[in-house]
């Protein structure tokens, strides 16, 4: 079964053919992902309308890209999938209306995925792919959340943001250090010139008791400390930044230990584009090494939104007992601007 997976969430245009075979992983076969961070620059974030009709462009030659690099035509497509939610409405409804259009001409069944299930299961894409059960780290710019994964769609919501993501802590403080946009790639790099002790910032709710995480705090801190500086912020903006990703990094860091520890588990599968920043991941394989627990990441460049990853999570759906049920050739679609991961069932 070949299954064309559609991202178009937010300003990442993504499309992927992945093959399935009976209970093997899904196979990627070809992908093609285009940023518009050149786009976005000028004014410091995603303008919405813009990313939309961008996406209008790109979607139908990087569709094309694919098939060709995977020597495929449009007529050995099983399944169309695509990105349901959450994300931006007008975005969504791009990658949405494209895919049941496609998959009305050829009279073949389309499936809506949610796009956090995609990057909980873009690992599986990856050389060395977790099994069930697991704890899952989802950090991203949009979300952070740890979840008990037992199976495609058997999640367990064990704490999540009750504020800012990690990945808008990271941007956020970017920008209070004018380092422009996207923020968080930008702040790391520097980070690597800073001395992480410098500055004493908060650790939100890390002794809090539970798995929640809150990052407000801290980028008001960090903007507190930026004006304290005033001029010589320049000159110590390394350090500054150095700080900001030590204390992000720990509150993920025993926060996902302590999740860990609570269900038991001792394999750990950590997704999302924060899942890319070196000094996390090196924390992460330190940590869990010492505790016997194996940690999987997804391949670098499959970190952030990508049509793989809505590919493998449509294959692996469609494994499931009934799973098959679930792809629709009806065609009229919805999207899911605001959609609890928690609320996916088999």
């Amino acid at each position: 079964m070949l299954i064309l997976g559609i991202e178009s969430s937010c300003d990442e245009t993504g499309v992927a053919l992945v093959r399935s075979e009976g209970a093997a992983v899904p196979a990627l076969l070809s992908h093609a992902l285009y940023s518009q961070i050149a786009m976005h620059q000028a004014y410091g974030g995603v303008v919405p309308e813009l990313a939309s009709r961008d996406h209008i462009r790109r979607v139908i030659p990087l569709a094309r890209e694919v098939l060709a690099e995977s020597q495929h035509s449009l007529q050995d497509i099983d399944v169309v999938a695509y990105t349901r939610g959450p994300g931006l409405a007008g975005a969504l409804l791009v990658g949405a209306g494209v895919a049941c259009a496609l998959g009305a001409a050829l009279q073949k069944p389309v499936l809506g995925v949610h796009h956090l299930e995609g990057h909980l299961l873009s690992p599986f894409l990856s050389a060395d792919p977790p099994e069930f059960p697991f704890v899952a780290l989802l950090v991203s710019g949009g979300h952070t959340q740890l979840m008990r994964v037992d199976g495609v769609g058997r999640y367990t919501l064990l704490g999540e943001t009750i504020d800012d993501a990690a990945g808008e802590a990271f941007d956020k403080s970017a920008k209070l250090m004018g380092l422009g946009y996207p923020g968080g790639p930008a702040l790391s790099k520097l980070a690597e010139q800073g001395d992480a002790t410098a500055f004493k910032l908060p650790r939100p709710l890390l002794h809090s008791g539970d798995l929640d995480f809150s990052f407000a705090g801290l980028k008001t801190a960090v903007m507190t400390q930026a004006k304290k500086l005033g001029d010589a912020l320049e000159a110590r903006k390394a350090d500054l930044a150095a700080s900001t990703e030590a204390a992000i990094v720990e509150v993920l860091l025993k926060k996902s230990l302590a999740a860990l520890r609570d269900t038991g588990l001792k394999r750990l599968v950590v997704a999302g584009g924060v899942g890319a920043n070196r000094h996390l991941r090196a924390q992460l394989n330190a940590a869990c090494q010492r505790q016997g627990v194996r940690v999987h990441y997804p391949e670098l460049h499959l970190c952030t939104d990508n049509g793989a990853m809505i590919a493998m999570a449509a294959a692996m759906r469609l494994q499931t007992p009934g799973g098959a049920s679930q792809a629709q050739t009806t065609y009229s679609f919805d999207v899911q601007p605001r959609w609890p991961l928690a609320d996916l069932v088999v």
